[in-house]
């Protein structure tokens, strides 16, 4: 071993960084944490896996906003077949 070493250049953090997950500090109420503990536990995984899991559900059904192209498109694709069962009106005589 050295008798010194230079950490000068060194950088906090995890030694091996995780791709795609980050760690963050919140507060969950302990009924809720209890609770994901004990289904974590009878399913035999990890209760903060079985978390990111639930929000990834409520994230999924969670309806997306209409964007200004979605509605573009579904104007496109229903105005012709709406246009197409409608009857014209007949005019009337202004007296």
């Amino acid at each position: 071993m050295r008798a010194e070493y230079d950490f000068s250049k060194g950088k906090r953090g995890a030694v091996i960084p995780q791709k795609g997950k980050t760690r963050i500090s919140i507060f969950i109420d302990n009924a809720v944490l209890d609770a994901f503990r004990a289904r974590a536990e009878k399913a035999g995984t990890g209760y903060q896996t079985m978390m990111n899991e639930a929000l990834r559900q409520y994230l999924a059904d969670t309806a997306q906003p209409v964007t200004e192209s979605v509605l573009r498109q579904v104007l496109r694709q229903e105005m012709p077949e709406y246009l197409r069962n409608t009857t014209p009106r007949p005019k009337t005589k202004k007296s």
